[in-house]
């Protein structure tokens, strides 16, 4: 198999202590793969394209190109979505932005994305009266969780219910080991405030607040969340390095079979996804 190659950092572990440094997987390293070297600096082998639309999502750009991303997060969009809908349904998708190349390396318009652990989601909006309704896109919201519409004649509102949802299960789903939820700070405010109004658990809005960050380095992301999952031990081993600290509440994570074959090849072709049991995780209204 090719890889695109591209200039990379000096990968640590096991693979550096036999190798040196290294560009990219190549016969002589066989032990670098999937996610390798950092978010913004890196590439990607063994992807998997995430659906044109599925239960509870669509993408934001069916036919576009970069869609790929390790299995682990592909299967996390696929399971949040779903969880979403099953627990709120009758409401809008989420609409899916951008992931990663299929080789991973630079795409256009985004400065990471290279490694292929993360994905934009743009937020779940409602009109101004409440109505779910499909996000209009890449819309600004302000810290009253309004939106100007692309053609600056409508409103359209933060849905904090159903953000809320999403937030909650990339948090407390544990094969996603979420490390960070790039957003504004009114937005991350807004959503916070929402929970413990409702009486979520403390367990799960202290992991929320610390992984909802805005970035210093870029826009404020008051259009969409930019998620990105942490290295498991056996990435690392592989490639994969940093970009952020490895929380303490996050769980040892099963090793890289915890998603079968099958269940890999479903969400290639667009099957239903097998939903993985949940922590008990109940609100207090």
């Amino acid at each position: 198999m090719k890889y695109r190659r591209a200039k990379l950092p000096c990968v640590v572990g096991t693979a550096l202590a036999t190798f040196g440094c290294l560009a990219t997987p190549t016969p002589l390293a066989p032990g670098l793969g999937g996610s390798v070297g950092v978010p913004h600096h890196g590439v990607l082998t063994g992807a998997v394209e995430l659906p044109s639309a599925g239960p509870g999502f669509v993408r934001y750009r069916p036919r576009g190109p970069n869609h790929w991303g390790i299995p682990r997060l592909v299967a996390t969009v696929v399971r949040a979505a779903a969880t979403v809908d099953r627990e709120l349904p009758g409401g809008a998708p989420l609409v899916v932005g951008d992931l990663s190349a299929k080789h991973g390396g630079k795409i256009p318009g985004h400065r990471s994305h290279r490694t292929g652990r993360d994905v934009d989601l743009l937020f779940f909006t409602t009109t101004p009266r409440g109505a779910s309704e499909k996000s209009p896109g890449f819309v600004r919201f302000g810290p009253d969780g309004l939106a100007a519409t692309p053609n600056d004649r409508a409103f359209t509102r933060l849905d904090l219910e159903r953000n809320w949802r999403l937030v909650r299960t990339l948090v407390t789903y544990p094969n996603a080991a979420t490390q960070w939820l790039f957003v504004s700070r009114d937005i991350e405010a807004m959503l916070i405030d929402y929970a413990l109004a409702r009486g979520e658990p403390l367990e799960v809005i202290w992991p929320a607040e610390a992984m909802m960050l805005q970035p210093g380095d870029s826009s404020p992301h008051d259009d969409h969340f930019h998620v990105r999952l942490a290295c498991t031990a056996e990435e690392a081993v592989a490639g994969c390095e940093g970009g952020g600290p490895r929380w303490d509440w996050l769980a040892p994570l099963p090793s890289l079979e915890a998603l079968s074959l099958e269940e890999l090849l479903a969400i290639e072709r667009g099957d239903p996804p097998v939903l993985l049991p949940l922590p008990s995780v109940e609100s207090g209204a």
